[in-house]
């Protein structure tokens, strides 16, 4: 058991390093590519002229302002996405319960687009309403899914239903829209990295510090809960607490990522099921999925500024085609295997 053991710490282990080195190669990609190139040297000097005082305002602009806030961006938003997919497929125990499936990312969308449409809003109180409309589409699915406790099947079948309600709302919404508040809404509704601001990153990078310890703490109940209601009772685990508790920490991760990023598709949805993979049963993978979400979230990104000539795609559209063939790919191997891991 002790050599299996250390097997498996020593595979995490390398795992967690290969997907740190794919992503300060994706972070130097994107550091030095664009329009306009920089030199590596000079990207270094950019980010340290705030300490050396040597500064050059063309470089230092687009290293410092354009660059670096869209990358960081770009790695907290999918570390978030990552581990908000991964922690409802594992409480749920389903590998379609992510937040763009079961419809938290639906209820901000529909908030978004309410206040865009209806409100007239923009910039940072979208950002705000779709926080909310997450927030309030997971209460009100867990208020539904709720009979005497809350059970996955119940939650993933109200949460498709909620979501094709909201897709609903959605398109009524467009129907009564002017042509520029259309074009507004379906921006967001992609999801980009394109207006990413400093401040963003800081409101996740604080909700990331806050949730995380939270999160340490509830995992320890998904032993039992892994086993079922009945014995996790018997072995001591709150069950109802454990699983709200995972639950609210879920979609907030999930709702703070919209809100900064909109609904970029399939970057939650993927981001487990490719850790499990990498891992081999060697754990959970939480923090592995992070990662993975956070490579997804990059090179996409990448993808979407540089992949066509003069034309720069918004990041959902990247995602969502890799997300679709993935899923695609997943479902024809458990189809062979009988089994969707």
């Amino acid at each position: 058991m002790a050599a299996v053991r250390r097997s498996r710490q020593s595979h995490a282990t390398r795992v967690t390093f290969g997907l740190l080195a794919a992503l300060l190669a994706a972070a130097i990609a994107a550091m030095l590519l664009g329009d306009f190139a920089v030199p590596p040297e000079t990207v270094l000097q950019s980010l340290f002229s705030p300490l050396t005082g040597i500064a050059n305002k063309g470089v230092d602009f687009i290293v410092l302002q354009v660059r670096l806030p869209r990358l960081v961006l770009a790695l907290l938003s999918g570390a978030a996405f990552g581990l908000s997919g991964i922690i409802f497929q594992t409480l749920l125990r389903n590998p379609l319960a992510s937040p763009d499936i079961i419809g938290i990312a639906h209820g901000a969308s529909a908030a978004a687009v309410f206040c865009i449409i209806v409100l007239g809003w923009g910039g940072l109180s979208v950002s705000l309403g779709a926080f909310a409309g997450a927030v309030l589409t997971a209460i009100a699915i867990y208020l539904l899914a709720w009979r005497n406790g809350v059970t996955a099947y119940r939650v993933v079948l109200i949460g498709i239903g909620a979501a094709a309600m909201l897709s609903a709302v959605i398109s009524y919404l467009f129907t009564r829209a002017r042509l520029n508040e259309v074009q507004q809404a379906m921006a967001w509704l992609v999801g980009s990295l394109n207006a990413a601001q400093p401040a963003d990153s800081i409101v996740l990078a604080i909700t990331m510090v806050v949730i995380l310890p939270a999160l340490f703490v509830l995992v320890r109940g998904l032993d039992g809960l892994e086993l079922g209601d009945d014995t996790a009772h018997a072995l001591g685990t709150h069950v109802e607490h454990t699983r709200l508790g995972l639950m609210l920490v879920a979609v907030a991760l999930a709702a703070f990522a919209t809100a900064a990023v909109g609904p970029v598709g399939f970057v939650a949805f993927v981001s487990g099921p490719i850790a499990r993979r990498l891992m081999g049963g060697a754990g959970r993978g939480f923090p592995q999925a992070a990662l993975v979400g956070a490579l997804v979230m990059l090179v996409s990104d990448l993808v979407a500024q540089h992949a066509l000539p003069s034309t720069q795609l918004p990041t959902g559209v990247v995602t969502g085609a890799f997300g679709a063939t993935f899923l695609l790919w997943l479902l024809v191997v458990s189809g062979r295997s009988g089994r969707v891991n």
